[in-house]
């Protein structure tokens, strides 16, 4: 039996390739919790430097690129080993994704802060928010001790975070109609639980990447999905 790359090269490599995978999703969780308590406590600082730190989110990106090119090129992967590596790729351009959803959710606090607030709203978009930074926190978990059951259990939580989005949805439009003073505002904040939701979205994306690299294959069954808004307004 082939012994397990304890001290190679390779396994060094991909130690500190994986090292800047933790350090990112640290400050993405950050971002994800400073851009909705932001929003909530009407804090322009607090989103100014969500925004300046997704410079850091961008370049920790870039170096994960980078770094593992290099392993390819280097060490020349095979088999799971190769799997790995481009699963860590794709992970980190989820987190950076992530990353923008949240840069995003904090250049609008500084539109909103400038409205009349809409009652109870932004406490509900940080309990969405509070979820998905959850979901990420264990989908990193199930990152590192190689756990496709707790990436396969993360992956479908994101159909509670479609059902708070559905749930927010509808009482935007509520707001609207009951005065249509409150539409500028709504449709940011509608525009914010879109990031969230799609945040959603990438943490499902880095639990598939999990699973294929552990057992060498993506999710068979299709995740439920609970946002329908773009069904119920197009029909398609």
């Amino acid at each position: 039996m082939n012994e397990p790359h304890i001290v190679s090269g390779f396994d060094r490599d991909l130690e500190a390739v994986q090292a800047l995978i933790v350090k990112m999703g640290g400050l993405v969780e950050q971002a994800i919790v400073d851009a909705a308590k932001s929003l909530e406590n009407r804090d322009e600082e607090l989103a100014e430097t969500v925004r300046d730190n997704d410079k850091r989110i961008d370049a920790l990106e870039e170096q994960v690129n980078e770094e593992a090119s290099r392993v390819i090129a280097l060490r020349a992967p095979m088999g799971q080993d190769l799997r790995i590596v481009l699963s860590v790729m794709k992970i980190s351009a989820n987190l950076e994704r992530i990353g923008d959803y949240a840069k995003n959710m904090a250049k609008r606090t500084g539109i909103l802060v400038q409205m009349q607030q809409i009652d109870g709203t932004s406490v509900a978009l940080r309990r969405m928010a509070k979820e998905v930074e959850s979901m990420l926190k264990d989908a990193l978990d199930a990152y590192i001790q190689r756990d496709p059951e707790l990436a396969q259990d993360v992956r479908m939580r994101d159909h509670d975070v479609d059902q708070m989005y559905n749930a927010l949805f509808r009482e935007f439009l509520t707001f609207m109609m009951e005065d249509p003073r409150n539409i500028t505002a709504c449709m940011h904040l509608h525009f914010i639980a879109k990031n969230i939701e799609r945040m959603g979205d990438h943490v499902t994306s880095i639990c598939e990447q999990v699973i294929y690299y552990v057992t060498g294959e993506m999710p068979d069954e299709s995740r439920p999905k609970g946002d329908r808004t773009s069904y119920d307004m197009t029909g398609v």
